[in-house]
């Protein structure tokens, strides 16, 4: 091995899914490097003797890309690539993958989300631990409408749950800008929204599955929701504007805002809120899920270290670099 090293993200360090499965992969792949944690602040210094990262949240410089020369693959422990610098990456002959197998788990999440929200567990719940034995409104998902704001993979996989749920009254609205949205959609039975406000207008529930950076979502719709109505993001909490969302909740535009993030940073604005719903970014991931992340990560890694090409490259062009076609043989 030398002085080789493979970087793990923080997700290996969770005493809860340190189980014998992973602990027998990590010893497997333990076998092309020395295995070291991910540090949380990447720099050139960290990159001597890297060959593969499975990579968490952490944020990739361009400086540390240049200085990597050993690195062959970025694998993303999941399928969220904002930090990880695809663009830097490319430059520098290093491919980045993501493992999109854990569609399944965030879907679930979603429904269980617009079922929890709809029958106001989260509300009734704190008021049977106040004492108050009170009946609110609530309401079913049987004849709603509920609106998916995004029809990539997990959009498809919570409509193939929902639809069900919604049964023949029920309205499934979505809004996406893929071209063949009006086919897809309609393969499921839904209507297709000309604009994401018009989700918004008419949804009871929206449930957000995007990418991206920047907020997308901002007050100017979510003023346009029903009082009863409320917003899932189980995306990325920075998708939806932090104060707007607040600001929908404490003027009764909307119910309830779930987002799949901790309450820090930005976030942090909505603690002790009893009508903002967080999960610290935990939509994703089961023991069921977190075992097929693995899988895929580890044989990623493993094809990159064999000279195969692995699965799911984000950079595709990145195959024509000098570095990695001195390394590729499949």
């Amino acid at each position: 091995m030398n002085n080789q090293r493979i970087y793990l993200g923080r997700q290996f360090r969770i005493p809860d899914f340190a189980t014998e499965k992973r602990q027998n992969e990590l010893f497997r792949l333990g076998s092309f490097a020395k295995l070291e944690d991910l540090p949380i602040d990447l720099n050139p210094a960290d990159a001597t003797g890297v060959v593969a990262i499975i990579a968490d949240s952490t944020t990739f410089p361009d400086e540390f890309y240049a200085a990597a020369d050993d690195l062959r693959i970025v694998a993303r422990w999941g399928v969220g690539f904002d930090q990880v610098n695809v663009s830097a990456a490319t430059s520098n002959g290093v491919l980045v993958t993501i493992a999109p197998v854990h569609t399944d788990t965030v879907a679930e999440y979603a429904i269980t989300q617009w079922l929890a929200i709809m029958k106001r567990t989260y509300t009734f719940n704190q008021m049977a631990h106040s004492g108050n034995e009170q009946l609110i409104r609530c309401y079913d998902v049987r004849g709603s409408s509920l609106g998916l704001y995004g029809f990539g993979r997990i959009g498809q996989e919570v409509a193939k749950r929902a639809i069900p749920l919604l049964g023949p009254d029920g309205r499934l609205i979505v809004y996406d800008i893929r071209e063949d949205i009006h086919e897809l959609a309609a393969s499921f039975g839904a209507e297709v929204a000309t604009r994401p406000e018009d989700l918004f207008t008419r949804c009871d529930t929206v449930s957000l599955h995007m990418s991206g950076t920047e907020p997308i979502v901002h007050y100017d719709q979510l003023s346009l929701m029903q009082p009863h109505a409320s917003l899932i993001n189980p995306s990325r909490g920075n998708l939806v504007d932090d104060a707007a969302a607040l600001r929908a909740i404490n003027e009764g535009k909307m119910f309830y805002y779930v987002v799949d993030d901790p309450l820090d940073g930005p976030r942090a604005v909505f603690r002790e809120n009893p009508r903002i719903i967080s999960t610290n970014h935990s939509a994703g991931i089961t023991m069921e899920s977190a075992a097929r992340l693995d899988k895929k990560t580890f044989e990623q890694v493993t094809d990159a270290m064999h000279g195969r090409k692995p699965d799911y490259i984000l950079n595709p062009e990145a195959l024509h670099h000098s570095k990695v076609r001195s390394w590729i043989r499949h």
